[in-house]
């Protein structure tokens, strides 16, 4: 099938333009975080009470400071209308980028990089949908969610770039929709997943020093959410992606059988992969494990994302493989 070479430039152009679009909205998050003084209410016990019910009432803060919140608030607001909007964006450019090519449009190393940072997004969204009590303090994390996704759609559009193609024979085949579909949806929530825990041992220092204290790393640390509320994202989008992996861990090797006449030869992605499974499944075992539970789990979860990137970026193209087709 020929590429429709009008399409394809309108996909590249609303690429670049999500890209400009996530960008702004990292820039606004990220004011709004730096105009939040903390992340935690100020709280003060009132009349002899236990803590419980009456016995503790939230100070109401200061007029000048109660219009800066309402500034920033509204301003985070924006970001997350403008991020909502670059997705609807982002989406579009792979349909367009699928329709000129005539197949599904995670193809190459562009393509499949384009994929993951746009489930990372939406998964962060549903996140801030689903939380909704505790979205103002979640919505702060958007500036740090954007920055992965906006660094790997940069180096998508100008390092990873190709041209819309048709699929190399190679890759003909009925799996990658499904199989590589599988692998960008895991990539993508896992992306919120290191994110939150990269974070969670920012915090987690930040407490164990003492509170907010007067450097710009422990100012930095209190505007963050509460350890506890990181952790638990961190945990829950882990969840979710792990049976994602697996199924397509499982999906990658039937194809390989497909191909190649094997289920499993130790090819370098093969194998990255595996060791990013075996990561993440000790990750929740960890978390479910007394004495690994914090800032160990967490570290563990690091890990595996560290896994991830190494088998998206180098595995992909520096090292020679079966996997070395996907064009870049």
């Amino acid at each position: 099938m020929p590429v429709d070479p009008v399409l394809a430039f309108y996909g590249d152009a609303a690429f670049y333009t999500a890209l400009v679009l996530y960008l702004v909205a990292m820039v606004l998050q990220t004011v709004e975080y730096a105009a939040q003084r903390s992340a935690e209410p100020v709280a003060a016990a009132v009349g002899g009470g236990d803590g419980v019910g009456g016995g503790v009432a939230t100070l109401a803060p200061p007029a000048g400071e109660r219009a800066a919140r309402s500034r920033s608030e509204r301003t985070g607001r924006v970001a997350v209308s403008l991020t909502v909007l670059a997705a609807a964006v982002h989406a579009a450019s792979l349909v367009l980028r699928g329709l000129a090519a005539g197949r599904v449009p995670w193809g190459n190393m562009y393509e499949f990089t384009s994929a993951i940072c746009l489930v990372a997004v939406v998964a962060w969204l549903v996140v801030l949908v689903r939380q909704r009590e505790a979205a103002p303090a979640l919505r702060r994390l958007g500036g740090f969610v954007l920055l992965p996704v906006v660094v790997l759609l940069f180096l998508a559009g100008t390092v990873l770039y190709a041209e819309a193609a048709p699929l190399i024979p190679a890759l003909n085949s009925y799996w990658i929709a499904i199989h590589v579909f599988a692998v960008s949806v895991a990539s993508g929530v896992l992306l919120v997943a290191g994110v939150s825990s990269a974070l969670y041992l920012v915090r987690l220092r930040a407490e164990a020093s003492g509170g907010e204290g007067g450097s710009p790393g422990s100012r930095f640390a209190a505007r963050l959410p509460g350890s506890a509320l990181l952790d638990r994202l961190a945990y829950r989008t882990t969840v979710v992606a792990f049976p994602i992996w697996t199924f397509g861990v499982i999906t990658g090797a039937i194809w390989a059988e497909a191909a190649w006449g094997r289920y499993w030869g130790w090819d370098p992605k093969e194998t990255v992969a595996l060791v990013a499974w075996v990561v993440y499944a000790c990750y929740l075992h960890a978390r479910a494990t007394a004495g690994w539970r914090g800032a160990r789990a967490a570290w563990i979860n690091l890990l595996g994302f560290a896994v991830m990137v190494f088998n998206l970026f180098f595995i992909n193209i520096v090292v020679a493989g079966l996997h070395s087709y996907a064009g870049v």
